[in-house]
């Protein structure tokens, strides 16, 4: 399951991902916002990143304007790895090397078709498992 949170900004794309999610046939719960009145971005962010670290979701995809916000909300969270992408080399890395669990996208910055190479990228890439990249997460949940 792939938790979605959203603030105002990134409503309309967090909608696109939805409809990708239901295409490729995954689960979703969306952690709002569910309107596009001004609202903020923690309020959002930290529930998914929530669900996430309690083992509630498996992984989770956040969205602001920028992305900036909204993952520092996420990543507050203890066993929150989030890594605002930017493009699909970005989000395979960070799944390869950092075995991020949340995904963070600024709507404002890239457009829908490139979310969502990035959003398959996120998902469809595993940890590597690689000893030296095992050993830095380890120093990173310290």
């Amino acid at each position: 399951m792939i938790a979605l949170g959203s603030d105002h900004g990134g409503l309309a794309l967090k909608k696109e991902i939805m409809h990708y999610l239901e295409e490729r046939g995954l689960e979703y719960k969306d952690f709002g916002t569910y309107d596009t009145a001004s609202c903020d971005y923690p309020d959002f962010g930290r529930p998914a990143a929530l669900a996430v670290a309690s083992g509630e979701c498996d992984r989770g995809i956040v969205i602001c304007t920028t992305g900036i916000g909204i993952s520092i909300t996420a990543n507050k969270v203890k066993g929150i790895r989030c890594a605002l992408c930017t493009d699909a080399t970005m989000a395979t890395l960070t799944r390869l090397h950092n075995d991020a669990n949340m995904l963070a996208l600024g709507a404002g910055i890239v457009g829908t078709n490139l979310a969502l190479d990035i959003v398959k990228a996120f998902l469809d890439t595993p940890f590597s498992g690689d000893e030296r990249h095992a050993r830095r997460i380890g120093k990173i949940e310290q």
